[in-house]
C-alpha cells in the first residue's frame, strides 16, 4: 500500500483546498462546453432536419405547379374560343331566315373574332402571296410558270400558315411562280 500523499500540481504557497476548487471549476467548465456544444449539434441537427423538409416541399410543390400547368395550359385559350363558338351558334339559329347578305356579314364577324382570338395568344396568320418563296414559312405544293410573277414567288395561297409567338405551327401550302417556257 502506498502511503505517500497523492502529488498534484500544486504551485507553492497554494493551500490544497483552492487547488481542489480549481479543478471542480475545471471539470464544471468542462461540463458546460460539452453541454453547450451538445446543443449546438441539436439545433444544427434540427436546421438540418428543417431545410431537407423544406426542399422537399419546394420539390413537391415545383412538380404539382408543372402538372397543373400541362392541365390547365389551354384554360384562358378555350375560354376566349368559346366565344367565336357562341357567334357560329346564333349564326347557324339565324340561318334559318336570314338572306344571303346577313349570312356572310355574320360569317365575316365571326372570322374576325377567332383571328383576334388567335392574335391574342400569340398565333399570328401567314399569307405569303406575291413574297418570295421561304422555305422555313412556306410549303411548296407545285410550280407554275408564270409571266406576271417574278420567278420563285408565291403565286398563289392554297392554305394560310400559321405562327405561335414566333414559332412555325404550319407553314402556308402556296404554287410557286416559275420562268414561263420560252416561245
Amino acid at each position: 500500500m502506498n502511503t505517500k500523499p497523492e502529488q498534484t500540481d500544486v504551485e507553492p504557497g497554494t493551500e490544497p483546498e483552492a487547488v481542489e476548487t480549481e479543478q471542480a471549476e475545471e471539470g464544471q467548465d468542462v461540463e458546460a462546453v460539452i453541454e453547450e456544444l451538445e446543443n449546438k449539434a441539436a439545433e444544427n441537427w434540427d436546421r438540418y432536419l428543417r431545410a431537407a423538409a423544406e426542399v422537399e416541399n419546394v420539390r413537391k410543390r415545383a412538380a404539382r405547379d408543372v402538372e397543373n400547368a400541362h392541365k390547365f395550359a389551354l384554360e384562358n385559350f378555350s375560354k376566349e374560343l368559346l366565344s367565336v363558338r357562341d357567334s357560329l351558334e346564333m349564326g347557324i339559329a339565324a340561318a334559318e331566315s336570314a338572306d344571303a347578305d346577313s349570312l356572310l356579314e355574320g360569317k365575316e364577324a365571326t372570322l374576325k373574332l377567332l383571328t383576334t382570338v388567335l392574335e391574342r395568344f400569340g398565333v399570328i396568320e401567314v399569307d405569303p402571296e406575291g413574297e418570295a418563296f421561304d422555305p422555313e414559312l412556306h410549303e411548296a405544293m407545285t410550280v407554275q410558270p408564270s409571266a406576271e410573277a417574278e420567278p420563285g414567288s408565291v403565286l398563289t395561297v392554297i392554305q394560310k400558315g400559321y405562327v405561335l409567338n414566333g414559332r412555325l405551327l404550319r407553314p402556308a401550302r402556296v404554287i410557286v411562280a416559275a420562268e414561263p417556257p420560252s416561245e
